[in-house]
């Protein structure tokens, strides 16, 4: 008990419990909020899933930021650091950035959900006009079945950068009588 009292570090024990209790019931309370409102919303589970992933992932992030914080590492080093690994994976994958921005159009498709899957859209592009049944919602990609049967892929931040009309089913069903 007296070696208990005399911890140096006790402080910062008590802080980093803490912090790593905030984490898991942020993660508890996130997946049931984002699985409510997908249910509420009629979204696929893999959608979902995706989201509570990048979720998971922020919260992650924000735990270590803080832990090391409390155990004392500089701010100005920490800054340092982000910023170099940032650099690094800023110059070596410029290319990335299609990719992040497919993620973060997926994202924001998940929580805006202006179409759903089973309905017929256009594309409004000049060059190039798309139409077909959305078969699919991916992270990267919205995957469309045209009349013809041709399968497109189609990427999420172009699909937010176009405009996007939903179409009327013209095939109604209609009642037949003898």
């Amino acid at each position: 008990m007296f070696e208990l009292i005399n911890n140096p570090y006790l402080d910062q024990e008590i802080a980093t419990i803490v912090v790593l209790f905030l984490y898991f019931i942020l993660r508890v309370s996130s997946k049931k909020l984002v699985r409510k409102y997908a249910t509420l919303n009629e979204v696929l589970e893999h959608r979902s899933n995706l989201v509570i992933k990048y979720i998971y992932l922020l919260l992650g992030i924000l735990a270590f930021i803080s832990i090391v914080i409390i155990w004392g590492v500089k701010k100005d080093q920490i800054f340092l650091f982000i910023s170099s690994v940032f650099a690094v994976a800023g110059v070596a994958s410029f290319a990335q950035w299609s990719i992040l921005s497919n993620i973060t159009a997926g994202i924001i498709l998940f929580f805006s959900y202006p179409f759903k899957i089973g309905d017929k859209i256009r594309i409004q592009d000049k060059e190039n006009p798309v139409e077909g049944e959305i078969h699919d919602i991916k992270a990267f990609y919205v995957i469309l079945k045209a009349a013809n049967g041709e399968i497109i892929t189609y990427p999420n931040n172009l699909l937010m950068q176009k405009g996007v009309s939903v179409l009327k089913d013209t095939t109604e069903e209609k009642e037949f009588f003898d």
